[in-house]
């Protein structure tokens, strides 16, 4: 099995070979579902972004990991905020009103990423086309510092979709536009990404079972 090491490079190759530049696109490791000590892992691999879906995992790996930029990638509850604002760095998936103010009162000034719903499939979260300005205006006015778009591409054929949320973030101001996986980032670096969020291509498919314990 290669090493997380190797698989990191393997991805950047990819980026490249999809016309993008490491050194301008960012990686976001996504632990989802794996074990605490893929942390240690990835900060030993010199990845800093490491991502999380859900509020109880996140909070339980960061008390073990030091040196690491958190982001939150998956649905908040608003009643998860205050537990999650001294951990988080960005927050990746601000898709309503109410969770604009909750993180205007728990995480003043937090790094925010507005989630826009780009594809009808089943599921996704994010905020509609239309809305996202309205958002990004009202996170702005309460003092968040928005930096950019964040969407989750349709299963088949993405590039449409991304290439229309990193027109508007052009049209918005917005530099970031964190679009593309380990199933469609050469895509996503053709269309514009600046961030792309990884998993499976660094640490492998998730274990059947996760015991945060260990």
């Amino acid at each position: 099995m290669d090493s997380l090491a190797e698989r990191l490079d393997a991805v950047r190759e990819r980026m490249v070979r999809a016309g993008g530049d490491p050194a301008r696109t960012s990686i976001v490791a996504v632990t989802k579902g794996q074990p605490r000590d893929v942390v240690a892992a990835a900060r030993a691999a010199g990845l800093v972004d490491l991502g999380e879906n859900y509020a109880q995992e996140l909070t339980a790996k960061a008390r073990h990991a030091e040196g690491v930029r958190w982001h939150m990638l998956g649905h908040v509850q608003r009643n998860k905020v205050k537990a999650l604002a001294p951990v988080v760095d960005v927050w990746q998936s601000v898709d309503r009103p109410e969770l604009v103010r909750a993180l205007a009162a728990h995480r003043p000034g937090a790094s925010i990423l507005v989630q826009v719903n780009v594809t009808e499939d089943e599921g996704r979260n994010g905020c509609d086309w239309e809305d996202a300005p309205v958002l990004v205006e009202q996170a702005a006015a309460v003092g968040l510092d928005v930096r950019g778009l964040m969407a989750v591409g349709p299963r088949h054929d993405p590039a449409d979709a991304f290439r229309r949320l990193v027109a508007l973030a052009d049209e918005l101001g917005l530099p970031e536009r964190s679009i593309g996986m380990s199933d469609d980032l050469e895509i996503a670096v053709a269309e514009g990404s600046t961030m792309v969020r990884v998993g499976t291509a660094l640490f492998g498919p998730r274990p059947d079972r996760l015991d945060l314990r260990r």
